[in-house]
């Protein structure tokens, strides 16, 4: 079966040794093909079109390399490359998609119902950090319990390792990782096991180093609107429908070309775009009609806005999203667990197991409530109204690990009785988690903040690393600062790799096991009833400082208790009416059943569905 995703930009190959290359360029006056070659390049007028439109066609078969030449001087990369195998500063390979034979023609994706996400970058992975080599871990993912994999971004960045967000060539997998077949045989594979792969992509930016927009689509950026990494993107202003379209391909592009299953959108609140339809919409109905019309297709937003309107929760209807990744419960469970109140956790100090219960019961903790934080704008809309699948959950991600000092992970910050407590309720608890690399076998590596930038801007990079940290009294002194991991050195990359051959140690197993456990009774009993959770399902009461409890009324008459302790004391509340599905530690079951919250402990009880 071969798969390809037709373009009206880039290079697309007319026959084996013909191929058609286009590209939007207002700001040029003139642009050239120029296609490489050992001795020299070979330079073809390309025509200008309508809307700043410039095309050509040239004899360039699979495997040729090219550039693009501006009013006869600068010379760029094409911004719809599929492949750049000379990092983004080097020219665009064309490339075949209907050259790779692909296996997983039966295979439809899963219901969203099923979901168990579970992160990874593919640099810091495996030992390798490639395509080929995460696939060798693929069974022990599939024997862990998740459903699905979700690769951090893929579009090719500058140097040799990143976290990803800062890609400028969105259409092209970076050649760190492998070429782009690899990439497809990683896909397959994980279908050929059950699993999902979703890819987290950026719209909202492009990275600092290796974009030449500016010199020739000037129309790309907004000069009105700024982002926390520059211009933003210009959505809703004039040849605003050029660059929408860009995007839009870009996902169907991964959605159909390297045949996904779902997409995580990173910080869309930094999408500024009054339009009617906006771009996110407009790109779920896009999405929705083209490759979600014959199989299961997920989008999933990452928005600090808490904006509800965009989700529904199923993915079923014609324009919104599953879901939004849940920072409100990660916030709320993560002081509980260590106790820090610094930067946005301190909207969290007061009343934090009310924080907690709200966003376990109804999704988000603010719901248009002001936020001290963000120096009392109201924040977030009413999320009540929907279904506790509309909320991906997690206790860690790249972010929350990756973007402290230090990049410790919970193993290393919490108490390890409390720990377990709050993975046993996160794991049981309806909406679909998301699991951190490695945090199943309670991986003590850290995940740091990295990059491989040129000379200047690697400088400002970690001088601007050390500014942002020195406002925590742990980091005051000038010392301390410099003691920091410099995210430019190839160790701190290094030391982000995932140590597999600890999972064999006692502890690490112990982890494994239980994270196992719970996924497997969440797979047996939780998961058949989720189709049947509504709006309103849940309903809560926080018990003390540390302490809640959570009801969800699920499919069938099914109702799904979890009881929460992550103080040191124990809390009376009244006794569970329905059957003990699992309780941590187990010896805390008869505590739990006379109506007790002991401390550092959960339990998930269920009252089964109606025959």
């Amino acid at each position: 079966m071969k798969r390809m995703h037709s373009m009206p930009f880039g290079a697309e190959l007319l026959d084996a040794e013909r191929a058609r290359f286009r590209l939007w360029a207002p700001s040029a006056s003139r642009v050239e093909l120029a296609l490489v070659s050992p001795r020299w390049p070979v330079y073809f007028p390309m025509q200008g079109l309508d809307d700043g439109w410039h095309e050509t066609a040239a004899p360039a078969g699979p495997g040729t390399l090219y550039r693009y030449r501006i009013d006869g001087a600068l010379e760029v990369p094409d911004p719809a490359s599929r492949c750049n195998p000379g990092d983004v500063h080097g020219p665009s390979m064309v490339v075949d998609p209907r050259a790779y034979e692909w296996t997983d023609g039966d295979w439809r994706g899963r219901p969203w119902e099923e979901t168990v996400l579970y992160e990874l970058h593919v640099g810091a992975f495996t030992p390798e950090g490639t395509f080929a080599a995460a696939i060798a871990r693929l069974d022990h993912l599939a024997a862990l319990g998740v459903t699905a994999v979700e690769l951090m971004p893929l579009a090719d960045f500058p140097g040799a390792r990143n976290w990803g967000y800062d890609g400028v060539l969105p259409f092209a997998p970076d050649g760190a990782y492998g070429p782009p077949e690899d990439l497809k045989r990683l896909v397959a594979a994980a279908h050929a096991r059950g699993l999902m792969v979703f890819l987290d992509v950026v719209y909202n930016h492009f990275g600092p180093e290796g974009n030449y927009l500016h010199a020739y689509a000037r129309p790309f950026f907004t000069g009105s609107r700024h982002t926390p990494w520059g211009a933003a993107l210009n959505f809703d202003g004039a040849h605003a429908r050029t660059v929408r379209d860009f995007f839009i391909h870009n996902a169907l592009y991964w959605l159909e070309e390297y045949h996904l299953d779902g997409l995580r959108l990173d910080a869309v609140h930094a999408i500024a775009d009054d339009s009617a339809p906006d771009i996110l919409t407009e790109l779920a109905a896009r999405v929705r009609a083209g490759p979600g019309r014959d199989r299961r297709v997920h989008l999933v937003l990452e928005n600090d806005d808490n904006a509800a309107r965009y989700l529904d929760g199923t993915g079923q209807s014609r324009d919104r999203y599953n879901a939004q990744w849940n920072d409100d419960l990660h916030h709320a469970f993560h002081l509980l667990l260590t106790g820090e109140t610094d930067g946005y956790y301190a909207d969290f100090e007061r009343e934090p197991a009310r924080h907690l219960g709200r966003a376990l019961a109804e999704g988000y903790a603010y719901q248009g409530e002001r936020s001290a934080y963000r120096d009392g704008v109201a924040r977030g809309e009413p999320s009540v109204e929907l279904p506790p699948t509309a909320f991906v959950s997690f206790l860690q991600n790249h972010d929350q690990v990756g973007n402290r000092a230090l990049g410790e992970r919970l193993v290393r910050l919490a108490d390890e009785r409390a720990l377990r407590a709050a993975v046993t309720a996160w794991l049981l608890a309806p909406s679909p988690p998301l699991l951190f690399m490695g945090e199943e076998f309670g991986a003590a590596t850290p995940f740091l903040f990295f990059c491989d930038f040129g000379p200047d801007l690697a400088a400002a990079v970690t001088e601007g690393r050390r500014r942002e940290f020195a406002r925590f009294a742990r980091f005051a002194r000038a010392g301390a600062q410099a003691a920091l991991p410099d995210p430019n050195a190839p160790e701190t990359f290094a030391a982000s790799k995932l140590d597999w051959e600890s999972v064999a140690k006692p502890a690490n197993a112990s982890w494994l096991a239980c994270y196992r456990r719970l996924l497997e009774l969440r797979r047996g009993y939780i998961v058949p009833l989720l189709a049947g959770a509504g709006p309103r399902a849940g309903r809560y009461a926080a018990c003390g400082a540390g302490a809640a409890t959570v009801n969800w009324a699920l499919g069938r008459g099914s109702r799904l208790e979890i009881r929460l302790n992550l103080s040191n004391k124990a809390i009376s509340v009244a006794p569970p009416s329905a059957w003990l599905l699992h309780c941590e530690p187990a010896e805390a079951a008869p505590a739990f059943a006379a109506g007790q919250l002991p401390g550092y402990a959960a339990a998930c009880y269920l009252e089964p569905a109606r025959s």
